[in-house]
């Protein structure tokens, strides 16, 4: 099954607030491996297969750096069409030095993890065949292991290395949140997530269509984080694809019956999770 794609409810594209425009695009291209779609004095589009836009930057004025312990983006995640992919990526990492935060063995992914330079959290990962994953009733098991690099590092059959293969897709967004009760009852009842996996009190795993996660959220910043101030670098909003406009109803219904922020700008509806994490609704044919 396609995880990323209707009638599963997944997340499309990352929108972030960038100090330096310039130097964040010479990341994402040079490091990372993105296209430019379509860029302007203040912001770009950057998209892997030339036609779907993945990740947008922006910098606005008076832009001030990431602050520490705020709700907020902790990663997005990019997911590659196979284990080859992530080969062909960490080795270039290793060529150009550049520092990795982490490399991780989840059971259902492999996945690297790094930053861009506001902080931004990234990871990079492929997935296990689905058939593989092991499900405890309703909860997919999921455990942080050290990824087998060198294991990993075999798959990559040499050539060189060309950026993101054009079946890259914005696997899953992971959040910092505020608390989790009240941002469980939103991303369930009013988004009609499930959820799949649970850390103990401090975080959980939800998907649609029973990925192993289409966004993660933790309390790990702190119960009670304070939203970040609005003209830090971070998380701008990131949207979230709908199979159509029937359910796309069904789900702004369901919004207003718990009285979610809810909004519309140039024909969007747009909503805000309980700690101001912007959500942007949209469907397969926008």
């Amino acid at each position: 099954m396609n995880f990323h794609q209707p009638p599963v409810t997944f997340v499309g594209q990352v929108n972030l607030k960038v100090e330096n425009l310039e130097r964040s695009l010479a990341f994402y291209q040079e490091v990372i491996g993105f296209k430019v779609y379509e860029k302007t004095a203040t912001s770009a589009q950057l998209t892997a297969d030339g036609k779907t836009v993945l990740l947008s930057i922006e910098q606005p004025s008076d832009m001030i750096p990431k602050k520490g312990r705020t709700t907020g983006l902790y990663h997005f995640a990019l997911l590659l069409p196979d284990r080859a992919d992530l080969a062909k990526i960490l080795k270039h990492l290793l060529q150009i030095r550049y520092p990795l935060q982490g490399a991780s063995d989840h059971l259902v992914s492999e996945a690297l993890y790094l930053a861009d330079p506001d902080g931004n959290g990234i990871e990079i990962y492929t997935d296990r065949p689905a058939s593989k994953w092991e499900w405890n009733q309703q909860q997919v098991v999921m455990v942080t292991e050290a990824l087998d690099a060198e294991s990993l590092l075999a798959e990559d059959t040499g050539g060189t290395w060309n950026g993101l293969p054009a079946g890259t897709v914005m696997g899953h967004i992971h959040l910092h949140v505020a608390e989790l009760t009240k941002t469980e009852e939103f991303y369930t009842k009013g988004l009609g997530f499930e959820v799949v996996s649970r850390y103990g009190p401090q975080a959980l795993f939800i998907s649609s269509g029973k990925y192993h996660h289409h966004i993660g959220l933790n309390t790990w910043n702190g119960v009670g984080a304070p939203n970040p101030p609005a003209n830090s670098v971070g998380l701008q909003s990131y949207t979230l694809v709908l199979a159509d406009e029937v359910k796309l109803k069904e789900t702004v219904a369901r919004l207003n019956d718990l009285g979610a922020h809810m909004a519309k700008e140039k024909g969007t509806f747009i909503t805000e999770d309980p700690s101001g994490n912007r959500i942007m609704l949209v469907t397969a044919k926008s």
